[in-house]
């Protein structure tokens, strides 16, 4: 696993992950620069997935991007951590990697998954994310490599804290 500052937009990956909203049709921050990125393709075939629920993940094909593919998950809004935001936040990072398994994808790229406008404080999400994947990676049939693309240098030290702490937990 790879932690990096960039813009995920301009990464050489098979897939780069898309924080999106349910409708897929495009929004703020990671989503927006996704979609503007890729072209109106991406979002024309988007049209054609009706959709993606909370906690599940929908494959595109990357078009105008370097990356082949776009793995769209959608991400909870925190209320607190009361609503299972855990867990739906765990979800998404396991079944974007199940998907980039079942289509043969050697390479991922995460953004922060639900830590912008949907409020999941980046710590607590960082762990969730290391996490499962560090568990889902095992299991599946294809040998992903998988980067984390932080927005900042604050965000990426946020991952490297996460990481350093799990490693301590582990001891």
């Amino acid at each position: 696993m790879d932690i990096i500052v960039g813009d995920i937009t301009t990464l050489k990956v098979d897939a780069i992950v898309n924080a999106a909203n349910e409708s897929l049709l495009g929004g703020g921050g990671v989503d927006g620069a996704i979609h503007r990125a890729a072209g109106p393709e991406l979002l024309a075939e988007c049209r054609t997935l009706d959709g993606c629920a909370t906690g599940d993940a929908k494959i595109t094909k990357g078009y105008r991007l370097p990356a082949r593919h776009v793995i769209h998950t959608v991400g909870p809004v925190w209320h607190g951590g009361s609503r299972g935001e855990e867990a739906l936040l765990a979800r998404c990072y396991m079944r974007c990697l199940e998907l980039a398994d079942a289509h043969a994808l050697h390479s991922i790229a995460f953004p922060a998954i639900s830590t912008g406008v949907y409020g999941y404080p980046k710590g607590a999400a960082a762990a969730v994310a290391l996490r499962t994947v560090a568990e889902t990676l095992p299991r599946l049939k294809t040998p992903i490599e998988v980067t984390f693309c932080c927005f900042s240098e604050a965000d990426r030290d946020v991952y490297k804290q996460a990481l350093a702490r799990s490693a301590q937990g582990m001891e």
